[in-house]
């Protein structure tokens, strides 16, 4: 089995680490020439996963076609925001295989989420999405974790399942693809305001209800979507949740300590490095459902019109 994972961060690197298990072969896009050719020289990728050694057959290359040749099934670790960008450049070398798409978030130009965007452009149905509490740098190194892959087909999802699932990583099939979106985009911006809270000095109880807070809302936005409320306290949602909120390792949480320090944004996203999906999440969810009043203090927060404290107070009166 060939396996092709497109994006060579830090969460695609360590996927096609764990592909590799299974896959005879796996293919890794990387964007810049430079490092592919570094990951093929060293087995290491020292931009996003340093220390972190690859199977040697896991392949990586810039050229796109030659990474998806033979492949059974696609693994999409680009950025959302530049996900249907990529899709569309790509679609004319893409199989017509399995798409997973790691990307968490909504679109800031249309308000839609990853799966919702891979379906737009791509020609085939079986477009499944991946999510769990799955922090890159402990499944690179082989710690234990579990995640779910969603998808309209249950057979389908088995079989992306099985290609995942090593005695390390857990990958379980579930079909309410709206729910683990809504999940995975939202527990981005729970984790930005967890951090402020943590930023600001506000105390463990404050962090504890600010959490809380967000999975409620994170579920009445996933309901009036179609989701299924088990979904939200399921890996998918509660576990991604806890685990982007609380960790170090979280780049969303990152920025939200250093916004709660009182950094400008820029500035915040700067210290975190890489991509924080949840600034550009917060304001777009906004504009797909307006009735998020969480969403709308963070946003507050992000756009300099309130103070992380004023926002915690703020969200900690309406409870």
């Amino acid at each position: 089995m060939h396996v092709a994972v497109l994006g060579s961060g830090a969460w695609g690197t360590a996927v096609a680490g764990v592909l590799a298990v299974n896959a005879t072969s796996v293919g890794l896009w990387c964007r810049r020439p430079e490092l592919a050719e570094e990951i093929r020289a060293t087995g290491r990728n020292p931009a996003y996963l340093p220390g972190v050694r690859l199977p040697a057959h896991v392949a990586a290359s810039s050229d796109v076609h030659a990474v998806v040749d033979g492949a059974s099934l696609v693994v999409l670790a680009v950025p959302l925001q530049q996900l249907r960008s990529r899709l569309t450049g790509w679609s004319a070398d893409l199989p017509p295989v399995p798409v997973v798409n790691l990307a968490k978030g909504v679109e800031a130009t249309t308000g839609e989420f990853g799966t919702e965007i891979a379906r737009d452009v791509l020609p085939h149905e079986h477009v499944l999405v991946l999510s769990g509490p799955n922090l890159a740098a402990e499944i690179a190194r082989g710690q234990p974790a579990a995640t779910v892959i969603a998808g309209t087909d249950p057979a389908v999802a088995q079989r992306a399942c099985d290609a995942f699932t090593t005695p390390a990583f857990h990958a379980h099939p579930v079909t309410d693809v709206v729910g683990v979106d809504v999940a995975g985009a939202f527990k981005n911006v729970v984790a930005l305001a967890v951090g402020m809270v943590e930023g600001a000095g506000l105390g463990a109880n404050a962090r504890a209800a600010v959490l809380t807070l967000g999975l409620s809302e994170m579920a009445a936005l996933g309901a009036r979507l179609g989701a299924r409320t088990e979904t939200f306290l399921g890996l998918a949602g509660a576990g991604d949740l806890v685990a982007t909120s609380t960790s170090t390792l979280s780049r969303n949480h990152r920025v939200g300590v250093a916004l709660g320090e009182r950094l400008p944004l820029e500035a915040a996203v700067a210290r975190a490095g890489g991509t924080a999906e949840g600034v550009a999440t917060a304001p777009a969810l906004l504009r797909r459902d307006p009735d998020l009043p969480f969403v709308r203090d963070v946003v507050a927060v992000l756009r300099g019109e309130r103070s992380p404290v004023e926002a915690v107070s703020r969200l900690l009166s309406a409870a």
